[in-house]
């Protein structure tokens, strides 16, 4: 599904910017997807070095364009390339990809407006793993597991890839961002996140519990974003009461990750662990996200609470209706399971919006209707469609 929405954007625009977190297929993706373009990446210092002191040189070398990995190490690269595309006017010229968002969003905004087609690529979605025969048949092994591309490739054990991982790769962009010297207070921060996947994010209390202040833990945060290992999800803004809270909800990429920072070391231990429920709703939520990632567009992912704590999990509006969703990772129905549901409709009927269907997506094997509300299966969420597209 990337590749396709990857070749549609090359043939609409004369440079296509992939980026997403590291170790995430980036590179496989563009190499494969254009296997007759010159490949040079910037992480090489000779490349680089070439690229900082003689701009036009480096990219002369490529007369009908290149995959140029890594392209936020020398991000003034981008104006040279303006320079060429807008001389050319030859769509899919160039395929860029990059790990950190800021420099390389800024540089896109500020040289390619109009010109670059972005494609964020995140780890593998279950529906990719599902097609790829790599899709294990128990919830608990797919959230410890997670979906970067290296863990199925390699024989190497899940937690020994993913430390290595945080090691580096996240202090590294840390390092770069911010120069932060205390790297075990930052990693007790990013623990303290995983901790908080799912949850309202609240930046004080945060970086309380980590020894910081809150513009350093906002700071930290902003890099841990840019490196595509958290998402801020939003509170939508409902035009129903001035109950609402404005604080946004943190979410993991990845549920392997997630795992691997709290500790879970196994996936039976995700059976009674407390953070079950976290983990679960983290999977959803990112499954949601990669389906229309991958198709180069975003979903509008937002949740619902009010002021008194009552919640909807994840609310998608569509075609001017709000779909509401709940995420239970237990695998029997329970009655109160769609309290919130009854309470945000009765709420939201109260105002202007529309409302479309509501959904339970649960860790259960079977979907079905119960209580006039849609239970999804994690199941039928791995193949791909997402619940308001599943027929009743």
């Amino acid at each position: 599904m990337a590749q396709t929405a990857l070749m549609r954007l090359a043939a609409g625009f004369p440079v296509v910017v992939i980026t997403g977190p590291r170790q995430s297929g980036k590179t496989t993706l563009a190499r494969n997807s254009f296997p007759t373009k010159p490949y040079v990446s910037l992480e090489n210092p000779a490349e680089r070095e070439f690229a900082v002191e003689d701009p036009i040189g480096f990219l002369g070398r490529f007369p009908d364009g290149a995959v140029v990995d890594e392209v936020q190490r020398v991000p003034e690269l981008l104006s040279w390339i303006q320079g060429i595309v807008d001389e050319r006017s030859v769509m899919g010229q160039f395929v860029l990809t990059g790990s950190q968002q800021f420099d390389l969003v800024a540089g896109i905004s500020q040289s390619l407006a109009g010109r670059a087609g972005r494609l964020e690529l995140l780890p593998l979605s279950a529906a990719e793993l599902k097609s790829a025969g790599l899709l294990a048949d128990d919830l608990e092994t797919n959230l410890f597991t997670g979906g970067y591309p290296a863990i199925f490739a390699r024989d190497v054990a899940v937690d020994d890839w993913l430390a290595n991982y945080v090691a580096t790769y996240v202090e590294r962009d840390v390092r770069q961002l911010l120069k932060v010297r205390d790297l075990s207070t930052f990693h007790r921060f990013v623990r303290m996140c995983a901790a908080r996947s799912g949850q309202v994010l609240n930046l004080t209390a945060l970086g309380s519990d980590c020894g910081v202040s809150g513009p350093t833990a906002r700071d930290w945060l902003s890099v841990l974003e840019a490196s595509y290992v958290v998402t801020l999800v939003e509170q939508h803004h409902a035009n129903v009461t001035t109950r609402l809270s404005k604080t946004p909800k943190l979410y993991f990429l990845d549920s392997g990750l997630m795992c691997f920072l709290l500790g879970i070391r196994d996936p039976q231990t995700l059976v009674t662990h407390i953070s079950r429920g976290p983990v679960f709703e983290t999977w959803v939520a990112s499954e949601i996200l990669k389906s229309g990632l991958n198709d180069a567009r975003r979903i509008p992912l937002e949740f619902l609470r009010d002021k008194r704590g009552r919640e909807i999990d994840l609310v998608v509006e569509r075609d001017d209706e709000l779909v509401l969703i709940e995420v239970k990772a237990g695998r029997t129905f329970a009655g109160d399971w769609v309290g919130p549901i009854r309470h945000w409709q009765g709420d939201l009927a109260k105002g202007t919006e529309a409302q479309g269907s509501s959904f339970v997506i649960y860790g259960g094997d079977e979907s079905q209707t119960r209580m006039g509300v849609r239970l999804v299966s994690w199941r039928d969420l791995a193949l791909g469609g997402m619940p308001w597209q599943m027929p009743g």
